[in-house]
């Protein structure tokens, strides 16, 4: 039989008004840059997974979805402009069903096979599963199998407010999957697991705070 290919669901925001936490992390590079660059090798990376049959980029930024075209995804509108959440449902109601996962647009070190195997561990008849960060607290993946709602719950707490929602965690061995990008902290955490290649080319120009 074969495997389900799921499409991913990837908001980004506006880059003056992105990843503000991280503003003054690479002191010589533009901050639109790096927000730009961490959503770009996450893309990228996701466009890269056997897993992946198609990659959604929920954005109003021209920029973002010109890159996001560049890749290989397809880039729609954010309509309702109602923040993260809503996003993500604008986004898995565009995708028209089958196997769809919500991904946030901050992981520069993911790695394609991680995403797979967590999208494989993920495959479960009638029932959404989450992965959370690497505190534990937020949420970097979120599933939902054909004919689920995905019902996102992103923001501060996510994962135990998904947890409520009745989804179940995923727990793997997925270090650049569960490792976001909020802080400056963060991103050398990030560097330490490898970044992709425009936020590793960021990182070289300017000296992580």
């Amino acid at each position: 039989m074969s495997q389900p290919r799921w499409t991913v669901v990837v908001p980004v925001k506006r880059l003056a008004a992105a990843k503000s936490r991280l503003r003054g992390a690479l002191p010589a590079v533009p901050h639109e840059e790096l927000a730009l660059a961490l959503a770009a090798d996450t893309v990228a990376a996701v466009r890269a997974c056997p897993a992946v049959a198609g990659v959604l980029v929920v954005t109003d930024d021209a920029r973002v979805a010109e890159a996001a075209r560049r890749a290989g995804a397809r880039a729609l509108p954010d309509t309702p402009g109602a923040g993260l959440n809503a996003a993500f449902r604008h986004g898995a109601s565009a995708v028209g069903g089958g196997w769809v996962a919500g991904l946030t647009a901050d992981l520069p070190a993911l790695r394609p096979a991680e995403l797979a195997a967590a999208l494989r561990a993920a495959r479960a008849e009638g029932v959404r599963r989450y992965v959370p960060d690497a505190p534990g607290q937020g949420t970097v993946l979120l599933t939902a199998p054909p004919g689920v709602p995905l019902d996102p719950r992103f923001g501060i707490g996510s994962a135990a407010a998904h947890a409520a929602s009745g989804a179940l965690a995923l727990s793997g061995d997925w270090p650049s999957l569960r490792r976001d990008v909020d802080t400056a902290d963060d991103l050398a955490a990030a560097a330490r697991l490898g970044l992709g290649p425009r936020t590793a080319a960021l990182a070289a120009a300017g000296c992580p705070a």
